[in-house]
């Protein structure tokens, strides 16, 4: 299928590894110009090779979205540099999973600052452009932790749900405009930040991060874990012409362990 988005310009926060990652290699792909913003300035470096091993191309940029005037410089400057945004998909951050007990007001408002802000700070301005221009599509990989509270992510899943409302509510405000934003929700996800999350729990549960892993991949109906790559493969499509009418919705891709009806 082609998805037409051959020379459209993709901006992908979190673009350096990951789930990011993986979405800006898929973009790619399809032809799409694309820019990645992450911290790490090494981490960068190691995407963009990973990507022209690919055969992709992809411009680089340094910025810490929980920061507001970092994000709204390096928009600014992505603009200046290499064109309009046709499709903006935020990727960046993920709040740390810590265990009930543990949890302090710092933890709360570090894990806003992580998750929520860091999407915030950069949708703000590129949706009002796509606005004014009167076209783009907006893709938020969120997580299903906004959706099944679990104890040992309550902070990032608050985060989380606070986004899944954003969604929705940005993509009913920004529909008349020719916007439409939509989120995916991957459950637990074969990256390094699950490695973190194992240990949280292996904490709480006083097991080994291999046997919290046994009984996630249990539970699951598929019976594994997802590869960024199959995320990605969701994002491009919501973020693609093919997908013109979908908007404000929230995709779980979880792997069919939450069987409810939405």
């Amino acid at each position: 299928m082609d998805l037409q988005l051959a020379g459209q310009h993709v901006l992908i926060t979190g673009g350096s590894k990951g789930i990011g990652l993986a979405c800006a290699r898929a973009f790619c792909r399809e032809g799409a110009r694309v820019s990645i913003v992450a911290r790490d300035a090494a981490a960068l470096d190691e995407a963009q090779r990973a990507i022209e091993a690919d055969g992709g191309t992809a411009r680089a940029f340094s910025a810490d979205l929980r920061d507001a005037t970092a994000a709204a410089a390096v928009v600014e400057r992505i603009y200046a540099e290499c064109g309009e945004v046709d499709v903006l998909v935020n990727s960046s951050g993920a709040a740390v999973r810590t265990p009930f007990d543990e949890l302090t007001p710092q933890a709360w408002h570090a894990a806003m600052e992580a998750k929520f802000f860091s999407y915030i700070h950069v949708m703000d301005p590129v949706i009002k452009k796509m606005g004014a221009r009167g076209r783009g599509a907006i893709v938020n990989v969120v997580g299903a932790g906004g959706k099944v509270a679990s104890p040992t992510h309550l902070a990032g899943g608050a985060a989380n749900a606070s986004l899944m409302l954003a969604t929705a509510g940005l993509a009913a405000a920004y529909g008349p405009r020719g916007v439409r934003v939509n989120a995916v929700n991957p459950g637990p996800t074969l990256t390094a930040r699950l490695e973190q999350g194992l240990a949280a729990e292996a904490r709480l549960q006083n097991k080994s991060p291999e046997d919290v892993l046994a009984a996630h991949q249990q539970r699951i109906p598929l019976r594994r874990l997802a590869e960024p790559e199959e995320i990605a493969n969701a994002v491009v499509f919501l973020g693609s012409p093919s997908a013109s009418y979908i908007t404000g919705a929230i995709v779980a891709m979880d792997g069919g362990v939450a069987p409810i009806v939405i």
